[in-house]
């Protein structure tokens, strides 16, 4: 047999064992559940519990606008933590903040915190080697989110799972002794928290504590128990050793003491939250909040009739919008029956404004793409549109709540109701979040918190955005038009002037180009 026929068969070979590729079948299914009555066990929950005695069947909410100030939360909750740590993200970078929280988990799990880690298995292969390190200390656990079987070329599993290994665990949490939370937008990256100059989502978190906790607690708890969980333990690709541990805690433990001294590390003692804590003053604003996700055997492909979805969830606060909806969502593609929704709340009186990411601030062109096909018709229906603009050069723009980075992207996903009620968590209203993957959030009813982000809306945002006009060009003679047509045009107020541009601002031909090749696929419902 000649030497490329060998090839040939050694490839087809290697292709069938990766097609053959299973998940782990004897997997360890023992329940593990959050640690309860720690409210006179921990200093975290002797701190919380005054406060909770003054606002009975309450929860205390403070936002993180700020990415510098959601890490340094994220770094102090993790550092007072005695009893348990709960983290569940979609993506973890091994970048700068994701290695140094890390650290911080290895260093909670030494001090006797029992650390469980919920991940995504989608984003997970950059971190993976780390992952089952730290997986050997005995007080830390990992777990896998719909992992996929074929470890070492994953796109296979695609190939060959396409409709299990397609539904993704998007919720995004971190809950320190049953006590508080962190629940939100962001995932852990440099990019989240302010940590890269040449980009920044410009993202939301809410710190919560209070009577909320619980629920964030068990559904964590339903997630991680989960049959599309599997401990990284169970893996064959799993050879990591206590001396890789040793290894790893040995770097990590280098990498904290340079960081220790960097200009990122100085700007986090300066932020207002660190203020805050060293006083003991975070101000947190009372009500009633509740957790609403999507059941965990979503991902199993059951659908809204079988399982719980969160929209189906939120659905009852929407319709009762009596005078306003302020929806931001970084990827927004409503579709015809959400255009339809949204027309006829503006029909009963309300007024409705979105502000979505501009093509030029979106990280993921061809979500704009399905998008774009929408807005005419939003426009049309009296749905007031806005798209973010990307960020100034940080030298030449003020510090503002969606960043500074020479290039900034909303990923903030909140919606305001009447400024009485905010929905604060993970939900973009697009496809795939709606139908495909699992997403969480909170419920908030603090109005004077709803009210703030409403007065944001109305004086900051038209600064930071594009707001769209739908015009009307007469029938003209001079390019052959013998009808009325409607384009889109974008504003942006300077001062005292009004700026306003006939296509998509500060995008090039080709990018124009590859968005319109997008509109042509037909792939809106993996968006």
């Amino acid at each position: 047999m000649s030497g490329r026929y060998k090839n040939i068969t050694l490839l087809l070979a290697t292709f069938f064992l990766m097609a053959c590729a299973q998940l782990p079948q004897s997997v360890d299914r023992t329940p593990s559940l959050y640690i309860k009555n720690t409210a006179t066990t921990t200093d975290l929950g002797r701190a919380i519990a005054p406060l909770q005695a003054r606002h009975e069947n309450q929860s205390g909410i403070y936002p993180l606008t700020e990415g510098l100030d959601a890490y340094f939360a994220r770094l102090a909750l993790i550092e007072v933590a005695e009893k348990s740590l709960d983290v569940q993200y979609y993506i973890w970078h091994n970048d700068d903040t994701g290695r140094l929280l890390l650290y911080s988990l290895l260093k909670a799990a030494d001090r006797g915190v029992r650390v469980r880690i919920l991940l995504d298995d989608i984003n997970s292969a950059g971190i993976e080697a780390q992952l089952q390190m730290v997986d050997r200390h005995p007080n830390i656990e990992v777990h896998l989110f719909n992992p996929f079987a074929a470890r070492d070329f994953r796109g296979m599993d695609f190939l060959t799972r396409f409709s299990e290994v397609n539904r993704r665990m998007h919720n995004k949490s971190l809950t320190a002794d049953s006590q508080a939370s962190i629940i939100g937008g962001r995932n852990i990256g440099d990019e989240y928290f302010q940590a890269r100059p040449d980009l920044e989502f410009g993202d939301l978190d809410v710190v919560a504590i209070g009577s909320v906790i619980d629920e964030v607690s068990q559904a964590f708890d339903l997630y991680y128990n989960s049959e599309t969980v599997i401990p990284v333990s169970a893996f064959d690709n799993n050879t990591a050793t206590d001396a890789d541990l040793e290894t790893l805690r040995e770097g990590l433990e280098k990498f904290s003491l340079e960081m220790k001294s960097s200009q990122y590390a100085a700007r986090l003692r300066k932020t207002e939250i660190a203020k805050q804590l060293v006083d003991g003053d975070l101000p947190y604003s009372w009500g009633q909040a509740h957790i609403i996700y999507d059941h965990p055997d979503k991902a199993l492909g059951k659908s809204a009739e079988e399982t719980d979805y969160l929209l189906n969830l939120l659905t009852p606060v929407l319709e009762g919008v009596e005078n306003e909806l302020l929806l931001i969502s970084p990827y927004f593609i409503p579709g015809d029956e959400g255009v339809a929704f949204l027309r006829s709340l503006v029909k009963r009186g309300v007024r409705v404004r979105v502000l979505t990411n501009s093509l030029a601030a979106n990280d993921v062109s061809i979500v704009h793409s399905g998008y774009s096909r929408y807005r005419m018709a939003m426009l049309e229906a009296g749905i007031e549109l806005f798209e973010l603009k990307p960020g100034a050069k940080p030298e030449k723009r003020e510090h503002s709540s969606l960043g500074s980075s020479s290039r900034a992207s909303l990923h903030a996903k909140s919606f305001v109701f009447d400024r009485k009620q905010i929905f604060v968590g993970s939900l973009n209203l697009d496809p795939r979040s709606i139908e495909i993957n699992t997403e969480i959030g909170l419920v908030i009813e603090v109005p004077q918190l709803a009210a703030k982000f409403g007065q944001w809306f109305d004086t900051e945002m038209p600064k930071e955005a594009w707001r769209l006009q739908r015009v009307r060009l007469a029938a003209s003679e001079d390019d052959g038009r013998d009808f009325d047509e409607y384009v889109i045009h974008w504003l942006e107020q300077k001062g005292d002037e009004q700026i306003m541009y006939d296509s998509e601002p500060q995008v090039s031909a080709w990018k124009l180009f590859m968005v319109w090749l997008y509109s042509l696929l037909p792939v809106e419902s993996q968006l």
